[in-house]
């Protein structure tokens, strides 16, 4: 047997185990590198019955509660009506329903994260994207949690419920074409609820944060959209200073996330741009080194697949992130795997923050498999519109694509990239360094099974953000930071239960971890 050996972390390359070395982003950039899909593999699978032993209501005589879920309010308080005065790196075991109806869950248990600092980290972050209800999904799923994650990130298109007529049954690819009289259209309720009891094994133990996709969305014939979806998860926006719940920001030990809507309104002049710019002058990167974004369809991608749909978003808010040197961005919406090289404004650049997209989550629309750069396989500039937003379309200004809409090749910021679906985990070390571990469904899931890994390094000598993100440690003052980003603010208490009565109760302290 292999045994593991540890090693203190350096800027060159890092062994995991005897005789492999895990690259680091310092080795980079990187040779761009395709793995195209298997044939052996079906693209993708239907998704399960409503009757699935994981979908199907437990008791349906009854008010049991079900659907229970977790989600980060401040570092000492967390979601679930909305439990708070809880102690950092603890472990809580609880109940959730309504005693006098004798409705009550089975005992479940969750640990709290540390404090936000330089030298506490959740011990496995999860990311997955479009997931649905598939037989992938379900792989995907039972992979993550035999990882153990602390906190997951799900980076939108949770259920794909829109795609089901209200009444139930399969509906459209563009169900208000098809349906335009339909009063309530593209949601279908008890698919929203099957996702809930299939996610409940996770999200009730697992604090799980997420961000709105396309497929929540869910226009219905008044106007409304996102009702599904909000009413259904809590995040902190109060608690980040956000008025909306479509971004957020919040910290998870040393790291701080910040959340970004694609699906409303992103001008730097706009509500979202103020707050994230406000968001950003205030962290503190001697108590959070680590920034991390997240938000639903990427800005670098080099698949066919909603190439450049994105574009105007990135022109608007890329500088910003670039400015207070965000060190990772992860989105979805691309059904397959892709991580760039360190990049900014299509340049390679040592400072520029690694995007990863983690679109494959397993749903229904397949796995993804066409890249631009496939000869006749480059969309034309009108063929990727966002359903909210508008286009900018791009054509390259240097390098081998100049005056083309699509590269020849796969693009040099493009490091690697895969048609498989999957999830990854981040594993941060320490200040400077966070292993990244992208694991693919028809793997074996076993240790040292995955399909890429390597060390993100920060380099914050070289990469100096501004002047009000100092860092101590690094030959630099501390800034005093905002101590007041988490004040306790009133906020509503819904998300114990979709669609249900009853209230969660903590009944037993256990111990610290």
């Amino acid at each position: 047997m292999t045994s593991l050996i540890i090693i203190t972390l350096t800027s060159m390359s890092l062994l995991l185990a005897a005789g492999e070395t895990i690259p680091t982003t310092l080795d980079g950039p990187f040779k761009p590198l395709t793995r195209r899909f298997d044939p052996s593999l079906r693209r993708g699978s239907d998704d399960l019955p409503m009757d699935h032993p994981r979908l199907r209501k437990r008791n349906v005589s009854s008010n049991f509660p079900e659907q229970i879920a977790l989600a980060l309010s401040t570092p000492t308080s967390m979601w679930v009506s909305w439990v708070t005065g809880l102690e950092p790196e603890t472990k809580y075991y609880y109940r959730c329903g309504d005693s006098s109806v004798s409705a009550m869950s089975e005992e479940i248990s969750f640990e709290t994260l540390p404090l936000p600092s330089k030298d506490g980290y959740p011990h496995r972050i999860a990311f997955v994207g479009d997931m649905g209800l598939t037989s992938n999904t379900t792989t995907t799923i039972d992979h993550l949690m035999e990882n153990d994650p602390s906190l997951v990130i799900i980076v939108g298109d949770l259920s794909y419920a829109n795609q089901y007529r209200t009444i139930g049954g399969k509906g459209a690819s563009c169900f208000s074409c098809s349906f335009p009289d339909a009063p309530i259209r593209e949601t279908y309720q008890p698919r929203w609820d099957a996702w809930g009891r299939f996610m409940e094994p996770l999200t009730s133990k697992v604090p799980t944060m997420v961000i709105e996709g396309n497929h929540e969305i869910e226009p219905q014939a008044s106007g409304i959209t996102f009702k599904s979806y909000s009413e259904r998860f809590s995040v902190p926006a109060s608690e980040s200073g956000s008025n909306s719940n479509f971004y957020y920001s919040f910290d998870a030990g040393g790291v701080h996330f910040v959340m970004l809507g694609a699906y409303v309104n992103y001008n730097h002049t706009g509500l979202q741009y103020a707050w994230l710019k406000e968001d950003l002058s205030k962290v503190d990167r001697a108590v959070t080194p680590w920034l991390v974004a997240t938000m639903h369809p990427p800005w670098y991608n080099s698949y066919s697949s909603h190439y450049q749909e994105f574009e105007c978003m990135r022109q608007e808010m890329e500088e910003l992130l670039y400015q207070h040197r965000v060190d990772i961005v992860f989105a979805g919406h691309v059904h397959a795997y892709e991580r760039m090289n360190r990049i900014y404004n299509y340049t390679l650049d040592p400072c520029g923050p690694v995007y990863i997209t983690i679109g494959d989550g397993g749903n229904i629309e397949k796995v993804d498999v066409d890249f631009a750069d496939d000869p006749g396989k480059c969309p034309s500039p009108g063929d990727n519109i966002p359903e909210i937003g508008g286009s900018c379309p791009l054509n390259f200004t240097s390098g081998p694509a100049k005056g083309k809409f699509c590269w020849d090749r796969q693009p040099d910021w493009s490091a690697f990239r895969e048609s498989s679906f999957g999830h990854g985990i981040l594993e941060v070390m320490n200040l400077t360094h966070a292993l990244w571990t992208w694991h693919r469904n028809q793997d074996v899931y076993k240790n040292y099974s995955y399909g890429d890994q390597i060390y993100i390094v920060r380099q914050p000598n070289v990469c100096t953000p501004p002047a009000i993100s100092r860092e101590v440690g690094e030959g630099r003052e501390k800034s005093s930071g905002d101590k007041s980003r988490f004040s306790s603010p009133t906020l509503p208490m819904f998300i114990c239960i979709f669609f249900m009565f009853g209230t969660c109760r903590f009944i037993v302290f256990c111990h610290d971890i």
